[in-house]
């Protein structure tokens, strides 16, 4: 708590001789930038050539989200289920912790194509159908197991406390 009073204290006093250094913070604390924000859903040919230059994309190759108001607007549609670790390794990336060039343009759903996501093109070991059967044998095995030693119950054996001398007291709590 001191630690945060000290800081809060020189914060004030930094502000106090700089004002325009409290305006310049607040507005680099917004995670948003209108640059990061798609522009208007393209609708002339100019505007679709332009948006395609923005996304550093060839115009032919450009086609954007259609306007159905989820507020992709011009941002390309890319071909998605390509994960990152499908990428080649090797190659000298700009950002090589994310496997991505600078200026690259990424796919609208980034964050379902990332390292640490599944990626749709990787191949499972086996058959789905192999998957299924051993689940199914694993379960049928446990339930054949269960009813065929229904009968045989199990507990912890417990016989009768066993005394020397049946009848006698060997000890008492009571002082003599």
């Amino acid at each position: 708590m001191a630690c945060l009073m000290r800081t809060l204290k020189l914060v004030e006093n930094l502000s106090k001789g700089n004002q325009l250094l409290i305006r310049q913070s607040t507005r680099t604390m917004a995670g948003w930038n209108k640059d990061y924000k798609p522009g208007a859903f393209p609708k002339t040919d100019e505007e679709r050539a332009i948006a395609a230059k923005k996304y550093n994309l060839l115009p032919e190759e450009y086609k954007p989200y259609a306007d159905n108001g989820l507020g992709y607007g011009d941002y390309p549609e890319l071909p998605g289920g390509l994960g990152v670790e499908a990428r080649d390794p090797y190659y000298p990336y700009d950002y090589p912790e994310l496997k991505r060039n600078f200026g690259e343009t990424i796919h609208a759903d980034y964050d379902l194509y990332s390292e640490d996501r599944w990626s749709q093109p990787s191949q499972p070991r086996y058959a789905n159908s192999t998957y299924w059967l051993s689940f199914l044998g694993v379960m049928a095995g446990c339930f054949i197991i269960y009813y065929w030693l229904e009968d045989y119950k199990m507990y912890r054996p417990v016989a009768a406390k066993q005394y020397p001398g049946e009848g006698r007291v060997h000890y008492t709590f009571e002082r003599e």
